[in-house]
Parts: C-alpha cells; sequence; structure tokens
C-alpha cells in the first residue's frame, strides 16, 4: 500500500505535538471514545484498546497486530491525527478517528486482530458478537458500555472467531492475516448505524489534522507556541466529549483514562483556560455542574456521561473562577447569561450559609477532606467536619462577586454584603494564629494545626487581609517550595510522602491559587518563582494529575486536563516567554 503523500508529512513538520499513549490517550474532539493501553485505574495492558468512557471506564476491544504466524511486536507513535503501529521490518497500521464515534484502521504488511476485551458473556456482563445479515459487518454488543459497535471490512481480506458464541471465548475479528492491504471501520452506536458515505484515509486524516489546528491556533498564539504548549492543547481537545446524557454541554473531562469526569472545582481551571479564546466552550465548563445543582443550591461533587454523585461537594472556588474568567473573555456576557451566573452563585452560596454552618457559628464547615478536594490533607487528620479557613476566604471573594453582579443587574446586595464582612472578620479573628492559619472542629472546637499548604489559600483574599498575615503566610509558603514547585506538605514534614496525594505531591489547583494569591498581596517575586518552575515541570514531565516534589515526576493519573490548563493559563499570564522555553 502506497500512503498517500498527505499522509505522509510528519506531525513535527505540521507543528503538531507528538506524543507517548501510555501517557495520554489518543482522541478526537467530542468523542466518548480513545485508544490507549491504559484500560482502568492504573491499569496498563500490553496492547492497545479500544476505551469507551460510556458508562464508566470500559474497554470495549484489544488491537493486537499480527501476521499468519502470531503476534508482531511493534513500536507505537501518534500525534492528534492518527496513531501508528510500526513493524520492525516495515508493516504498520494506522488509525484515525473519522469523527467522534468512528475509527478508521488501515495496514499494509501487518494484520490486526480485533478481540472483545470484556471477558465471559453473562446475563450481565460481556459481549457479544454477530454477523449482522444486512451487510456483512461484524457487530459487537456490549452490557458495559450498553452500545454496540460495528465493524466493517472496507478493503482487503477478514475472518470472525466466536460469531454468536455465548459463554467464555474468544470473540474477534483477524483483519489482513495474509499480509495485504486492509481496511476497517469501528464505529460506536446504539440499535444501528445509519448508512453514511465514508471520505477517504487520507481525508479522514486531513480533516482530524485541521481540527486540532484551528483549536491550537485559536488557543495558543504562534509567538507563545511551543511543544509543550501544544501537547496542553491536545490534552484538552482530546478529553473533550459531546454533550450526552448527563452532560448537557460540551464538557472537558478531566482525563480520558480512569478520571474521565466532571468534578465541581476541577472544571474551574479548564474554563479559565479557555477563557480568553474559546469563549462558549469556557462558559459551558463553569456552568456544566450548576445544571444539577441540588434543591438546597450544592454542586453535586461530580459528573459524567450516565452518573451524578453528591456524596460530597467541592469548594465554592467558583466566585475566584468566575472574576478571572470574566476578565480574560474573548467576549461579552449578556444580560441572559449574567443572570444565570448570579443566580446559581447565590443558590450556591446560600447552601453553605444556610446548610453548612452550625448553630451560632459564622463559618462555614467542610464535612470531609474531600469537600475541599483535598481529600487527605494533613488539616483533616484532628477532626473531618472543620471550619476551615480556605472555605472561608473562598466564600468572601464569591460574596463579593454576588455584591458585584448584583449591583450590575439590580438585584438586592445588603446581605451580601453583610454576609461577606461577617466572614472575613471571623476568618481573621477565629482561624489566624502566630504560626498561620488553622482549621477548627465544627463540633469539638478543637483547633487542627497542620503545615498543608491548604492553610495558605486565604492568600486569594489579597490586600483584604492586615500585611502582617500575608507577609506571614508569603513566609511559610517558601517552605513549601522545591525545585519543582509547591509540595502539598513540605518535604520536611513528618508527615510527608512522596506519592501521599495531598500529603507531599505538587498539584496544578494549589499552585494556581496560591500563585495569584501571592500576586494579590503584593509578592510578584514569589508568585514569579512559583509560576517558573511548575511550567518548567510541566515541560518536563508533562501533565500528570500531581507530582513527585523531589524527584518531579508525574503521578497518578498521567493526562489531567486542570494540569494543561493551568500551564497554559500560567504560560498566558507570563510577561513574555523566556527564549529557552521556546525549544521545550
Amino acid at each position: 500500500m502506497t500512503t498517500p503523500p498527505d499522509v505522509e508529512s510528519s506531525a513535527m513538520t505540521r507543528g503538531e505535538p507528538s506524543f507517548d499513549v501510555r501517557e495520554i490517550p489518543f482522541s478526537t474532539r467530542g468523542s466518548w471514545l480513545d485508544l490507549s493501553p491504559v484500560i482502568g485505574l492504573h491499569r496498563v495492558a500490553e496492547e492497545i484498546h479500544l476505551v469507551s468512557h460510556v458508562n464508566g471506564m470500559h474497554p470495549v476491544f484489544s488491537l493486537t497486530p499480527e501476521r499468519h504466524d502470531g503476534p508482531v511486536a511493534t513500536e507505537w507513535s501518534a500525534d492528534p491525527s492518527r496513531l501508528v503501529w510500526s513493524a520492525p521490518d516495515g508493516g504498520r497500521v494506522e488509525a484515525a478517528f473519522a469523527g467522534p464515534r468512528a475509527v478508521r484502521l488501515r495496514g499494509a504488511g501487518l494484520g490486526m486482530r480485533v478481540t472483545e476485551a470484556a471477558g465471559e458473556l453473562t446475563p450481565f456482563t460481556g459481549g457479544y458478537l454477530f454477523i449482522d445479515p444486512v451487510d456483512g459487518a461484524v457487530v459487537l454488543t456490549s452490557y458495559e458500555t450498553g452500545r454496540r459497535y460495528r465493524v466493517t471490512t472496507l478493503a482487503g481480506s477478514a475472518r470472525t472467531i466466536g460469531a454468536e458464541a455465548l459463554g467464555q471465548g474468544v470473540r474477534a475479528l483477524v483483519v489482513g492475516g495474509d499480509g495485504g492491504d486492509w481496511e476497517v471501520e469501528i464505529v460506536e452506536t446504539t440499535s444501528s448505524a445509519a448508512g453514511e458515505a465514508r471520505a477517504s484515509f487520507a481525508v479522514v486524516v486531513e480533516q482530524a489534522e485541521q481540527a486540532f489546528a484551528d483549536f491550537l491556533d485559536a488557543l495558543v498564539p504562534e509567538e507563545r507556541r511551543t511543544p509543550t504548549a501544544a501537547l496542553a492543547a491536545y490534552t484538552l481537545w482530546s478529553a473533550t466529549v459531546a454533550p450526552e446524557v448527563m452532560l448537557g454541554r460540551e464538557s472537558v473531562l478531566m482525563s480520558k483514562h480512569w478520571m474521565d469526569k466532571v468534578w465541581s472545582w476541577d472544571h474551574c481551571f479548564n474554563a479559565i483556560a479557555l477563557a480568553p479564546a474559546l469563549p462558549d466552550l469556557a462558559l459551558d465548563q463553569f456552568l456544566a455542574p450548576f445544571d444539577h445543582q441540588d434543591p438546597n443550591g450544592a454542586l453535586p461533587d461530580s459528573v459524567t456521561h450516565s452518573e451524578v454523585l453528591y456524596n460530597y461537594v467541592k469548594p465554592p472556588i467558583h466566585g475566584w473562577a468566575f472574576r478571572r474568567l470574566r476578565a480574560t473573555l474573548g467576549r461579552a456576557l449578556t444580560v441572559a447569561e449574567l443572570e444565570v451566573v448570579h443566580d446559581r452563585l447565590s443558590r450556591w452560596s446560600s447552601f453553605w450559609l444556610t446548610c453548612r454552618r452550625a448553630p451560632g457559628h459564622l463559618l462555614p464547615y467542610y464535612q470531609h477532606g474531600n469537600d475541599s478536594g483535598w481529600d487527605n490533607a494533613t488539616m483533616f487528620d484532628a477532626d473531618r467536619v472543620v471550619e476551615a479557613p480556605d472555605l472561608a476566604a473562598f466564600l468572601v471573594l464569591q460574596l463579593e462577586v454576588l455584591v458585584d453582579l448584583g449591583r450590575e443587574l439590580g438585584r438586592p446586595v445588603d446581605h451580601w454584603e453583610r454576609a461577606g464582612a461577617e466572614l472575613l472578620a471571623a476568618l481573621v479573628d477565629q482561624l489566624w494564629t502566630p504560626d498561620g492559619f488553622v482549621a477548627v472542629g465544627a463540633l469539638s472546637g478543637r483547633a487542627s494545626g497542620s503545615s498543608s499548604l491548604l492553610g495558605l489559600l486565604p492568600l486569594v483574599l489579597g490586600e483584604r487581609l492586615p500585611q502582617h498575615i500575608r507577609a506571614r503566610m508569603a513566609e511559610l509558603v517558601v517552605r513549601h517550595l522545591t525545585e519543582h514547585g509547591l509540595a502539598t506538605e513540605p518535604v520536611t514534614s513528618s508527615a510527608y510522602q512522596r506519592d501521599g496525594y495531598w500529603r507531599g505531591p505538587i498539584w496544578a489547583p494549589s499552585t494556581a491559587l496560591v500563585e495569584q494569591g501571592l500576586r494579590a498581596s503584593g509578592f510578584t517575586d514569589l508568585a514569579d518563582t512559583v509560576s517558573e518552575r511548575f511550567q518548567a515541570l510541566c515541560e518536563r514531565s508533562g501533565f500528570a494529575e500531581n507530582f513527585d516534589a523531589v524527584g518531579g515526576l508525574g503521578l497518578r493519573d498521567r493526562a489531567y486536563t486542570w494540569t494543561a490548563a493551568v500551564y497554559l493559563t500560567l504560560g498566558a499570564e507570563s510577561d513574555q516567554v523566556q527564549p529557552s522555553r521556546r525549544d521545550r
């Protein structure tokens, strides 16, 4: 098979980023599918799989290059438009997304075994493979995803294994096993697939190239473009899914690995990064969890394709985030949009003031570390149910935003002004100590001193806090600063853990909040240092969920969108890109 010249051009020549599919899944904007060897929580297979994020994360097919004499070892390479398996002797298979629901595969000198991955067929699990009498397509029905997968052979030879088999057994389609050229299309569908004209493979690749190029051009101007910035843009673009079931808006998942949800604070960082260039998408990110506010105004903990969880909430950073989003948004908001934001922030703030304050208390409380987003931070070691300083600080800012919006829209604001002033005074009077802010048990009244970076998030209040408090917090920030950025627990702390989630690793959201808080508090040089070190960390180690604070290596989920978003935001806010950064 001769590859068309327009497909032969390399990703680097086109300016597209190349990446390792073990780190970042191969996907496309709008799709709930990806191609990756990551098939579950910390589960990495030897083969690339077609993975669906409908009804959870489920591997559908394993894709194994082979010839008549068995599997063939290959190397993988990927860019935003194409994934390639390459054999040492020149055999090759290519994959490309032909839209959100379809994957095209073609090969030359190398076949592919497409094997059902779910396992045993029972009344409630597994897949059932059959041949459609209408057009001969091989169809897999999946209990796990609740979808069907139609595999149509467009060119070359193919044979089916396990058609109509029940119970245990192999169910697969083998294409190109004779070494000839071949091409197939896999389509995720419901009951049936409408017949559509198919573009050539070359056109499919061109369309994918152009779609990502348009997104990249909008998000990262040429003068700020680096390979890392382009990869950050791809991480966001490829994790974006079309509206479906519980997510009624186009939404950026946290990842197309196992963290395939929208959590009700993570989304804010993605919205901020998208705001200047893609304002409609940014506003959708900001509002997505608000579509599921409960009757008391609480946001869900998370939303994904078929699930909304209310077992926890997340911190009310939404006023802080909206102020930042609106300051850079690429268009003016309409009155109707401002009214929606005002009403939803109003209900969200009322939840904290009415449902999360103990009788006679001014400060709201978290019920668990998960409510804060800092699940296991040391601030929750003494008590889980605590009146925490970050919560009060975020709510003060959110009430300020409600005052601003209320005046703009002609709504009453006096009650928000009074509540904000009371909260700010209570934060300083009740939670400040010479050693920093503490949390107080809402039931025990016990102070929960902690060396967690969480206690320094009130820096976001800036000049609303007295100078001596801001100065002391800046001193404490330095204790968290490593070569790579801000450790969530100082590396000298007895509670520090290298891979301890919020007990040591560097995270994007804590970096963004503290960095912006330092600027608001007048510590520009320290803010610059925090920003520069985090950007350098991403340029070295990618966009992991979090990072080893000492070694700088990525930890946990390795394709996390809020990490990519914070990297892009910090880069955009830098006064200038250092020349040395351009080649990273």
